[in-house]
């Protein structure tokens, strides 16, 4: 597999310039950073959450972990947790399970952004694969996107203290 076709179609057709890498297989986005020496700032992780009746995609730096309670009082869903791998597998038919790109437009669901990710001028995230990253400016992303922001993410250190 190489990257998601739905991302690569996406990027081609609004002709956003970007760099496909490859790496060593990496699960984790703190291990994608560091096989990509990438900062893990830049590394844009995916998660899927369950929002009452829908999935919802929230993107975050790699050295970030979100906040649900937090992120509860920011979003307008009466049930917000994260979703399993094995409720969320099937939406992304191009993609490797925990692979997926943050593009959860291209999938049919809201995508919100950690404020932090804003930050860096561009971000590095999976294309579909553990082997296969796509480095892209952030405005370009934020573009095709149309992410909302949130403020729900703490630092890896202080989630490791709580």
């Amino acid at each position: 597999m190489s990257i998601a076709r739905r991302v690569k179609d996406c990027l081609e057709k609004n002709q956003v310039p970007y760099m496909h890498c490859t790496h060593r297989l990496a699960y984790t986005a703190q291990e994608v950073a560091a096989a990509q020496h990438v900062p893990g700032r830049e590394m844009a992780k995916t998660l899927v959450l369950r929002a009452d009746s829908e999935f919802v995609m929230v993107v975050l730096p790699a050295v970030m972990k979100l906040n649900v309670k937090a992120l509860r009082d920011e979003l307008p869903f009466s049930h917000l947790e994260l979703a399993t791998e094995s409720e969320f597998a099937s939406l992304f038919p191009d993609s490797e399970l925990g692979a997926m790109a943050p593009f959860g437009n291209l999938y049919g669901m809201p995508v919100y952004v950690d404020k932090t990710l804003i930050e860096d001028r561009e971000i590095v995230f999976n294309a579909g694969t553990h082997v296969d990253t796509i480095r892209i400016k952030y405005a370009d992303f934020e573009r095709l996107v149309q992410p909302k922001t949130i403020s729900s993410a703490i630092p890896l250190e202080m989630a490791a203290n709580q």
